[in-house]
This record gives C-alpha cells, sequence and structure tokens, in this order.
C-alpha cells in the first residue's frame, strides 16, 4: 500500500479510534455512576432495614429498661464489617451508647460536619439517610428517629415528640473502591474492544474501500500517462461500483476528448508543416513553444533541439535584438513585420520577410507571439528585375535617339579616317611620319568601329533584336583588347599580361561586342590597380568557357558587390555606370554570365562563362 493509502486509512482509522474510545469511555463513566447509585441504594436500603430492626429492638429492650442488653446489641451491630459505627443520641445529642465505647456521653452538635450535611437543608427535605465525606472516608448515615410513644412516656416527657437518634453509619469507600477496580476493568476492556473493533473497521476498509479506491488512482494515472483504454472493475451493487462505472463513463468521455484533440492537434501540425513558410511560437521570454517543419529546416536543427531555446541561439544568424519584431510587438502589443537578409548554406544572399503577431491571454496579457519568415528572394528578384525593366525601357529610349544622332558623326568621321589611310599608304614613302600617322588613323578607325557598334547595339538594345553571334578566334579578339587598352595601362604603369591557351580556341558570340566586353573588364581592373599594378587573363575550356580577368587592386566593398552590374552606378567618380551592365548584357545574349569576386584591398576577380562550341560549328568553320 502507497503512502496515499496509509495516509487515508490512519485519517480514518485515527477519527474513528478516538470516537470508539470516547463513546466507550462515556459509556463506562455513566454506566459506573448508575452502577454506584444502585449499590448505594442498595446498601442505603439495607442499612434502614438494619436500622429498623435495630429500633425494635431496643425499644422493645428500653420499655424492660435491659441496658446490659442493649449495649450488647449496639456493639453486635456496630462490629459488622460493612458497619462504620453505631451510635443511640438522646434529644440534647448526648451519646447514650455507642459501638464506640469511647464516644458515650460526648455530645454531638448540629453544627458538625457530618451533620450540616442534613441541617443545612429545611426538615421537610431531609432524607432518613445520606452520603457524607469525612476527612478520609466517605460515609452512608442512616438517621432514625426514636419517638416517643405512649409507652415510653412514663420515663420521658409527654411533650417530646423524639426521644433520641439512631445514627448508623455504614463506609462506602470499599464500595467506591470495588466500583473503581470494576470501571478500570471496564475501560481496559473498552479500549480492548475499541481496538478490535476499529482493527476490524480498518481490515474491512482496506479491503472493501482503499484497495477498491486504489484501482481509479491506478486507473487515473494510466491514463494521465497515455493509457487511454485503462479502467476499473465495476462489476457489483455498491456505491464503489456505482462509482466506478461512473468513472469509466467519464474516462470515455475524456478519452475521446483526447483522442479528438489529438487527431485535430495532428491535422493541424500537418496544415502547418505543410506550409512553406517558416512558422514558430515564442512564449513572452522568446522562447520557442512550437515550430514547423519549414522553420526547422530553416534553422538546420530537430525539433527537441529548439524547442525551450532562445530564438536568439537558435536564429543568431537572423535574430537582431536591436530590430527584433518580437520585442517590439510584445512592447506594443501590435503586430509587427521586419525584413532581413542572411547567407544560405550555399553562401547565397536570402531575404526574409518576418511578421510578429501576438496571441492574448485571458487577462488581456501577451501569453505567446506567432512568428512567420517568409523567403521573398524571388519577390525581391522579380521586383529588381521590374525595376531593371523600367530603366531598360527608359535606357532603350536614351540609347535610340543617341545612337541615332551618333550615327551620322561617327560615319563622317569614319570616311574621313579610311581617306586619310589611303592617302598614307598610296603617298610617298619618304613621308616623314607616316608610319606614325597610319598606326594612328588604323587605331582611330578601330574606335570609331567600337563605337558604332555600340550604337548599332544600343539600336538593337532599345529594339529589342539580339546581337548576331559568330564563331570567332579568341587569340585575336585578345590581341585586339590589350592593343586598344595598351595606353591606358602604359599611362598608369599596369602591366597586362595574357596566360598561355590553345590558339585555336574559338567561341560563338558578336566578335566587337565580346571586345567590348573584355576592354570594360580589363580598363576597370586597369583603373582599380596602383602603380606598378598587374592584370592577367587567363583562359580556362572545361565544359565551357570561361575568361578570367584578375587584378591585385583596391577590390570592391562588399556591400556594393551586389549592385556594380546595375545601370548608373559606378564606383568611379565620374563613371556612366553603363560598362559592366552592358557587359552582362553582351555576355547573356549568348547564354553566358559573369561572375565577381573580390577582397577590399587585394583585389578582384571577374570571370566571364560562356558555352563551349560544339562539334558542328567547329567544321563549319574549317570548312
Amino acid at each position: 500500500m502507497n503512502k496515499q493509502m496509509m495516509r487515508t486509512a490512519a485519517g480514518l482509522a485515527i477519527p474513528i479510534t478516538i470516537a470508539v474510545a470516547v463513546a466507550f469511555g462515556v459509556g463506562a463513566y455513566i454506566y459506573s455512576q448508575h452502577h454506584f447509585s444502585t449499590l448505594v441504594g442498595s446498601a442505603r436500603e439495607s442499612a434502614i432495614s438494619q436500622g429498623e430492626v435495630i429500633l425494635e429492638a431496643l425499644e422493645h429492650q428500653m420499655l424492660e429498661k435491659d441496658q446490659d442488653l442493649i449495649r450488647t446489641m449496639v456493639s453486635g451491630f456496630g462490629g459488622r464489617a460493612d458497619v462504620e459505627s453505631l451510635e443511640i443520641l438522646d434529644h440534647e445529642g448526648v451519646v447514650w451508647h455507642s459501638s464506640d465505647p469511647g464516644n458515650v456521653g460526648t455530645v454531638i452538635s448540629s453544627e458538625s460536619r457530618t451533620c450540616r450535611a442534613c441541617h443545612l437543608l429545611p426538615p421537610s427535605q431531609r432524607a432518613s439517610s445520606q452520603i457524607v465525606q469525612t476527612d478520609d472516608q466517605s460515609l452512608l448515615r442512616v438517621v432514625l428517629p426514636l419517638r416517643n410513644q405512649e409507652a415510653c412516656q412514663s420515663c420521658h416527657d409527654p411533650a417530646q415528640g423524639i426521644n433520641g437518634l439512631l445514627i448508623l453509619d455504614n463506609d462506602v469507600g470499599a464500595m467506591r473502591a470495588s466500583m473503581d477496580r470494576d470501571l478500570r476493568w471496564m475501560v481496559a476492556g473498552s479500549a480492548l474492544l475499541a481496538f478490535v473493533l476499529v482493527g476490524t473497521v480498518a481490515g474491512i476498509v482496506q479491503v472493501l474501500v482503499l484497495r477498491r479506491l486504489h484501482r481509479f488512482e491506478r486507473a487515473a494515472r494510466s491514463i494521465a500517462e497515455g493509457d487511454l483504454d485503462q479502467r476499473v472493475p465495476a462489476a457489483g451493487s455498491d456505491t464503489i461500483s456505482w462509482l466506478g462505472r461512473e468513472f469509466n463513463s467519464m474516462a470515455d468521455s475524456v478519452t475521446g476528448l483526447l483522442r479528438e484533440v489529438g487527431h485535430q492537434r495532428e491535422r493541424l501540425e500537418t496544415v502547418i508543416n505543410s506550409i512553406d513558410d517558416g512558422i514558430v511560437v515564442l512564449d513572452p521570454s522568446r522562447r520557442i513553444v512550437a515550430a514547423n517543419t519549414a522553420f526547422l529546416e530553416r534553422t538546420g536543427h530537430d525539433r527537441e533541439e529548439v524547442l525551450g531555446c532562445s530564438c536568439s541561439h537558435v536564429a543568431a544568424d537572423s535574430c537582431s535584438a536591436t530590430d527584433c519584431p518580437t520585442l517590439a510587438c510584445l512592447a506594443t502589443g501590435e503586430p509587427q513585420a521586419r525584413i532581413c537578409s542572411r547567407n544560405n548554406d550555399s553562401d547565397k544572399l536570402v531575404w526574409e520577410e518576418v511578421h510578429s503577431s501576438p496571441v492574448h491571454g485571458p487577462g488581456g496579457e501577451i501569453a505567446q507571439v506567432v512568428e512567420v519568415w517568409r523567403d521573398i528572394s524571388a519577390r525581391r528578384a522579380a521586383e529588381a528585375r521590374l525595376a531593371e525593366s523600367h530603366r531598360l525601357a527608359s535606357l532603350g529610349m536614351l540609347a535610340s535617339g543617341f545612337s541615332h544622332e551618333m550615327s551620322t558623326p561617327l560615319g563622317t568621321v569614319l570616311t574621313c579616317l579610311e581617306g586619310i589611310l589611303r592617302e598614307v599608304q598610296t603617298g610617298s614613302d619618304a613621308l616623314p611620319g607616316s608610319q606614325g600617322i597610319s598606326d594612328s588613323a588604323t587605331i582611330a578607325r578601330e574606335q570609331i568601329m567600337r563605337c558604332r557598334g555600340i550604337t548599332q547595339h544600343f539600336l538593337r538594345l532599345s529594339r529589342g533584336q539580339p546581337s548576331p553571334g559568330e564563331v570567332v578566334d579568341l587569340e585575336s579578339v585578345l590581341d585586339a583588347v590589350v592593343r586598344l587598352v595598351e595606353p591606358t595601362s602604359q599611362a598608369r604603369q599596369v602591366k597586362v599580361e595574357i596566360g598561355s591557351f590553345s590558339p585555336t580556341l574559338k567561341v560563338r558570340v558578336n566578335e566587337a561586342d565580346l571586345q567590348h566586353a573584355l576592354i570594360n573588364l580589363l580598363l576597370n581592373s586597369i583603373e582599380a590597380c596602383g602603380p606598378d599594378g598587374r592584370v592577367t587573363v587567363d583562359v580556362e575550356d572545361q565544359g565551357g568557357l570561361k575568361i578570367r580577368v584578375t587584378d591585385n587592386g583596391r577590390g570592391i566593398p562588399p556591400h556594393e558587390l551586389g549592385r556594380i552590374f546595375e545601370p548608373f552606378v559606378s564606383l568611379k567618380k565620374g563613371g556612366t555606370g553603363l560598362g559592366l551592365f552592358l557587359a552582362l548584357n553582351f555576355v547573356r545574349q549568348w547564354q553566358g554570365d559573369i561572375h565577381v569576386k573580390s577582397e577590399l584591398g587585394s583585389g578582384s576577380a571577374f570571370e566571364i562563362v560562356l558555352p563551349g562550341i560544339s562539334a558542328s560549328d567547329t567544321l563549319s568553320v574549317l570548312s
């Protein structure tokens, strides 16, 4: 039996024991008092009978005037074990005869302690017997009057009604001692009987009540631990059996409700876990109470790891205590929204929108806060593309007008340069400086052709027309690009180097656009380097063509890396912000891309990735 059952049994046994003991004690006391009264009554009747017998004998002997016989009778009756004393007094209280010869002749006053018990009462209320208490004992005193009858009036004054008194004292101490012994035995027997009764009752309660109630406890504990099919035996027609049936009915109802709640919870968890947005429930201390699968996948933790933990530890990469929506929600009681960014496992920038909503308790206080994390990277990218489309539309309109206006003067300048080249080439070889003029005119012609290519590209861009692609020799493209940027590199004392690669390597692009893209990358790298800087161009042909431009210049700040390809965004003083934008658009028209890595103070690396040329394209070029 467990402690609870022991305490219950003790709680029942102790008051029952006390009640039984008190009942037996009160009963024994009442019985003892009644028994004592009965004994005293019997003793009183016996004493009165003895006194009347003695009185009759005394009256007879007094008529005979035989004093010796009277003394003998008084001595004989007074010598009995139950008689304490026997005395005969005259009407003045003088002792004539006494069972104690030493009292003969003494006077007993009505004011004495033993006499006051009767004399305090009026004569009409005085009884013939009374219990009197002396210093050391209790006495049953019987007082019988010696009446002055006609036969006695020859010796006594006829005016007297009473000639004397017969006082018979019986000791009731032995009677009381016997009664006390009986009372003690009765109390002891009653106590023993009470313990036996209580033990019997405790055993019956243990078997018929507590043990059966213990089944209720085990069943309730099992149901609380999850065993919803646990029930108690309910056979029988007594109260506990009825209680068992009621308990089982209640358990059936509770079990049904718990199962329904479990099903609803599973459905709710299924719905929440099917949501792509991360959902987490926090308490006022920002500890995680619940979280769905999307949030767990976002944080990379298991459910058991995050429950009870602070969100600042679980989502430390995107949680900011200075701008936390949950803290603001707890402070204001209003829903909050924030937009934050983080790098995912692939080191890719991810944008997330966080909404925090309060859940109020019964008293209106904020009991919990629900956070919803939504990945808005695609939306922001779409917004960026839409903004870029608007910028491109504006740029197209500007480019269309600009290209149309520039086309005529560029054609005129190109015609003049070609005329100069013809004059130099057909003129006298002795003409001083003819070779230098020819070289400068050739470079100028190439730059004019580049400008015309740019204007034509802007026209195609404004009309939505792709650049025509053709298979070109990469070596000739790189040689032309290096020759065009050489004046700038020499002026800035920057060395430009081209790594080794196959001279037969070819690529399908628009040659002028590829030159434009490479010139922009090389010029940016040269301008980023200081004196004695170095710019290298490396080519790889493994599953696609990669042209990498690397410099040891000042590098690009991390917060600017995501914006350098946007139009009209320039990190150079006086720059237009169109060079990298056009280069990226050129490359993407050929299903390629441009990647960039940079470390502030250590330089940058731009990599043009182009699809490899097919075998059919190579054969067509060779043929």
